[in-house]
């Protein structure tokens, strides 16, 4: 190996994170890759990748996922001249095994595509927040990186061409990106179908079929997880969190609240920060 390539092999944690930009990722060589997945977003520029059968070259948008135990070997693309790239080397929860199974282009290196402007958008988003959660409290680490890697695998399981089972219909992803992004706005289903182009019966029902929750649900949950996070990472009062979030008052917040995570939002900020 040269001296720039590395066979490093990082401890084994529940999540590690990181980004890299320019030239500065060296040329990682692992013959037996680790013992945890490893996940790579390409921001810009161009990551190479070789394995047994040939080589790959990634673009911006482009994310790629190791399996464990699996040869390694990337370095930043000689065509290129740099590579900006967020990473996590991860333990997945249970639930994640069925959103892992990604075409692969080489033994153990799987690949996605992200095309969709707002599906990109949203992953690299939360590839973000994944990386500046480790910068946070040793209480706060693991609960919001893996709660943004999370959803990082969840919307890419929403445009895996390997699960038809799990494809969302573009419709529906528009009205859930809505939601998201409205989250003080009172709820409106005509509103909703009117941004979806679906009428609002059809609306409801392919929301449901694909997503397993109404409309109306899934903006709670998004604002109750918003909710978690400003908990923990702002100064704001109870009451400025629910009616940033659209909840009718603090008292009706503090009930959704207690009912979808099982303790009080002062409960919750007390361990998030450590008290």
């Amino acid at each position: 190996m040269s001296p720039n390539t590395t066979s490093y092999r990082p401890p084994v944690v529940p999540l590690s994170v990181g980004s890299f930009q320019g030239q500065s990722i060296r040329h990682t060589v692992r013959l037996n890759g680790t013992k945890d997945w490893l996940l790579i977003y390409t921001l810009a520029g161009s990551g190479f990748y070789r394995f047994s059968e040939g080589e790959y070259r990634s673009r911006a948008g482009d994310i790629t996922l190791y399996r464990p135990e699996c040869f390694h070997d990337y370095q930043f693309s000689p065509r290129a001249q740099k590579w900006d790239l967020l990473y996590a080397h991860f333990l997945p929860r249970t639930e994640w095994k069925d959103w892992l199974d990604w075409p692969e282009i080489g033994p153990g290196l799987m690949r996605l595509r992200l095309d969709e402007a707002d599906v990109r958008q949203r992953v690299v988003l939360r590839l973000k927040e994944m990386v500046r959660s480790q910068f946070l409290s040793q209480a706060r680490k693991p609960i919001f990186g893996l709660n943004a890697l999370e959803e990082v695998l969840l919307w890419c399981d929403s445009i895996n061409p390997r699960l038809s089972s799990s494809f969302v219909d573009p419709r529906v992803r528009k009205s859930m990106e809505f939601l998201t992004t409205h989250l003080a706005e009172p709820f409106s289903e005509e509103q909703l179908a009117l941004v979806s182009g679906l009428s609002a019966s059809r609306l409801r029902h392919l929301f449901r079929a694909q997503t397993g929750d109404s409309p109306r649900h899934f903006l709670e949950e998004q604002r109750l997880r918003k909710a978690k996070e400003l908990l923990a990472l702002s100064r704001q009062t109870v009451s400025e969190i629910a009616t940033e979030l659209g909840f009718a008052s603090p008292f009706y917040f503090s009930l959704r609240f207690k009912k979808y995570t099982g303790e009080s939002p002062r409960a919750f900020r007390d361990r998030a920060v450590g008290n």
